[in-house]
Parts: structure tokens; C-alpha cells; sequence
């Protein structure tokens, strides 16, 4: 799979929700929901996020902001 920038994607082998940045060598680049670093996956082992895993990130990226987590 290539997905297009500002896809939500599922990387298989961490099971995490991310947004794609772009395209480095054979690696997709993704950053997590809400910001912060960003992971290279094998374009082969993500996929697209549901409506239900997207919803759970934004979820997730909420509640640790109203505890002081993130930024």
C-alpha cells in the first residue's frame, strides 16, 4: 500500500494509529495522532484506520492532554 499524505493508517506490526508524512526510501513515515515523532513503516504492513480507530487515537490524544501529558 501507498498511501497519499494525511492518510490515517494502521501500521500492522506496532498496532499503532498514524498519520502519513511521506515517503523516505522504501519507508512510509508516519506521526502519531496529535503529533510528536515520527516512525518509519514498511509500506507493506500498514493499512488504512477505521472510522473506529481513528476515533479511539483522537480519543487516546485527548485524555492524555487533559492530564498534562502532551502539549
Amino acid at each position: 500500500m501507498k498511501p497519499s499524505v494525511g492518510t490515517h493508517v494502521v501500521d500492522t506490526r506496532t498496532g499503532k494509529v498514524g498519520i502519513v508524512m511521506g515517503q523516505e526510501g522504501p519507508y512510509v513515515q508516519l506521526r502519531p495522532y496529535g503529533g510528536g515523532r515520527e516512525w518509519d513503516a514498511d509500506p507493506g504492513a500498514v493499512r488504512g484506520a477505521t472510522t473506529s480507530e481513528r476515533l479511539s487515537a483522537a480519543t487516546a490524544y485527548a485524555n492524555a492532554r487533559s492530564r498534562g501529558e502532551v502539549p
